[in-house]
């Protein structure tokens, strides 16, 4: 599997001819990706920022998008959605109050064996004791580490931690000015102890996983 970092929190996993894709930025967002087709679409919320699975039709893909809570199976994979609650707005958003939540779906889904969890634009670590249950076994963890509405740094490495992830891929440290949030990831890596350098991509197997125990993989936007 192969795993590069479109911006904010959308992903591009690809498996042979499979393409999954999370929280991809519509059309309007400030936000941007480039152009291409995804077989399997992941929104945990209806923002902009992160519900443009529409928009990824390319070819001969067409995207299976999926939105919320629930049991779904679709390619060969079995996806899980769990509730969970976000406070993040996009920058065109004109809610009046920075304070409204609204329901983010924490997802989790194996491809090569490989268990992956992604936690979306999770604003509290308060998690239900029936989903971290159900989330159970995490190989690779995707965790929002900018604040504003999610998850602070400090925040998503313990909850890390919590889950017993093997490995932890931070994102949402992208501000809308498209800069990095270099105090957000340097938090984040201190908290876990590291000093990962950034890397284009990330190809893994399922044994490349053995001894891992809260490794961090930072990913360069491609």
């Amino acid at each position: 599997m192969v795993i590069t970092y479109q911006g904010l929190e959308c992903f591009k996993l690809q498996f042979g001819d499979l393409t999954v894709v999370t929280n991809p930025p519509a059309r309007d967002s400030v936000f941007k990706t480039s152009k291409f087709g995804a077989d399997v679409v992941l929104q945990t919320v209806l923002d902009e920022d992160m519900a443009g699975g529409e928009d990824y039709s390319y070819g001969d893909k067409k995207p299976f998008i999926i939105n919320g809570p629930g049991e779904y199976e679709t390619r060969g994979v079995f996806i899980r959605g769990f509730p969970s609650v976000s406070k993040y707005h996009s920058a065109n958003d004109k809610t009046d109050s920075d304070e409204g939540e609204s329901i983010n779906t924490i997802y989790t889904f194996q491809i090569d064996g490989i268990n992956l969890c992604f936690l979306g634009a999770l604003g509290s670590t308060d998690l239900k004791p029936e989903t971290v249950e159900g989330i159970d076994t995490v190989d690779i963890l995707f965790v929002p580490i900018g604040g504003e509405g999610v998850l602070t740094a400090a925040e998503a490495y313990k909850l890390g931690v919590k889950l017993e992830a093997k490995l932890i891929i931070p994102m949402h440290y992208e501000g809308t000015n498209g800069k990095i949030k270099e105090e957000a990831l340097k938090t984040f890596l201190k908290e876990a102890g590291e000093s990962a350098a950034p890397t284009d991509k990330l190809t893994i197997k399922k044994k490349d996983l053995e001894g891992k125990e809260g490794d961090v993989v930072v990913l360069s936007k491609v």
